[in-house]
């Protein structure tokens, strides 16, 4: 893959990120809505100054999506909701491109930081992340953070 495969998602790639979300839960057995629902939600998301995504690959074999929110402590927070690339493109950096540019871009936003959610049995996105500059436990205190939630 060449950088230039490597962009913000439009409006017109929803049902590519849609199929790769998809994708992503299916493959860890997680529950998920059908990919159409996906890319209907995705068309109106990604046209929001909130919420984009970064697609590499052509066709696409690799998605990230971001949301922005704000924080009291850091003014704005870009959450990575979603990273994923397909099972035959890893291994060869794509993650890491497609990783760098959401922080790229998030900071572009006016993010001054960048929070991930990892599954505790996920031990290489664990790895992936803390190689790539998000430690799971903080480099000073050696204290480990969680992310806690409750259905509503």
């Amino acid at each position: 893959m060449v950088d230039a495969d490597l962009r913000l998602a439009t409006v017109a790639d929803a049902r590519d990120v849609a199929r790769l979300l998809h994708a992503f839960n299916a493959e860890f057995d997680t529950p998920t809505p059908r990919a159409e629902v996906l890319a209907e939600r995705l068309a109106t998301l990604v046209e929001r100054d909130d919420t984009f995504a970064v697609v590499a690959g052509s066709p696409p074999n690799a998605v990230a999506l971001v949301t922005l929110r704000p924080n009291v402590w850091a003014g704005t927070v870009a959450l990575l909701d979603e990273l994923y690339v397909e099972p035959d493109a890893r291994g060869a950096g794509i993650g890491a491109r497609v990783l760098a540019l959401v922080a790229e871009e998030a900071a572009r936003r006016g993010a001054t930081g960048l929070e991930v959610e990892v599954d505790e049995p996920d031990v290489d996105a664990q790895r992936f992340y803390d190689r790539e500059g998000l430690p799971l436990a903080d480099a000073t205190t050696g204290q480990r953070a969680f992310v806690v939630r409750r259905s509503l």
